[in-house]
């Protein structure tokens, strides 16, 4: 038994030999902590309002109000709708204003969007619509249009509309207060 427990003993001071010749000593330079404040920028911007009231409220009400002027010229001389008087038993769908803020590549704001939308979630199917129908191009067109410009050496522009209606007519009459 003797020699098995100083067989143990013997292994066991070797293997702690072993272990403390391993240990590198460690390095004698300071530790510098990673700093990223100079690297990143944090901008805060006031929340965009989320009623017309919250946005001639604001602090940036001039520049909404002028979006909010230049929407209603849009649709009146698009000829978006017309105005009658509401049938009895109609009942229009409300609107919304829809404000955003539309920024820079350098996080500055560009320009401040207000939309007036009708709240059409308050439809129902067959009662106020029959068919939905969005006319947009499918991606493949879209594809296929670039390729030509490619095949014929053509520059592609890209541009924004300020306000873009589409040119289809429904044929529900929809009524919005």
């Amino acid at each position: 038994m003797k020699r098995i427990s100083e067989a143990i003993d013997e292994n066991s001071q070797d293997d702690q030999q072993k272990v403390e010749t391993e240990i590198e000593p460690r390095s004698k330079r300071a530790r510098v902590e990673k700093s990223f404040e100079s690297d990143f920028l944090t901008f805060m911007l006031e929340a965009e309002p989320q009623t017309y009231n919250g946005a001639i409220q604001s602090s940036e009400s001039t520049l909404w109000k002028d979006d909010i002027k230049s929407e209603i010229e849009s649709i009146i001389q698009n000829h978006t709708w017309e105005l009658v008087d509401l049938l009895l038993g109609i009942k229009p769908f409300s609107s919304k204003w829809i404000f955003k803020q539309k920024m820079k590549a350098d996080g500055t704001i560009d320009k401040y969007k207000a939309r007036l939308v009708i709240k059409g979630y308050s439809q129902n199917e067959c009662l106020d619509y029959f068919d939905i129908v969005s006319l947009v191009s499918r991606i493949t067109s879209i594809k296929m249009i670039l390729a030509i410009f490619v095949l014929q050496n053509l520059e592609v522009h890209q541009m924004d509309v300020k306000t873009t209606f589409l040119n289809g007519d429904l044929d529900e009459k929809n009524y919005m207060e």
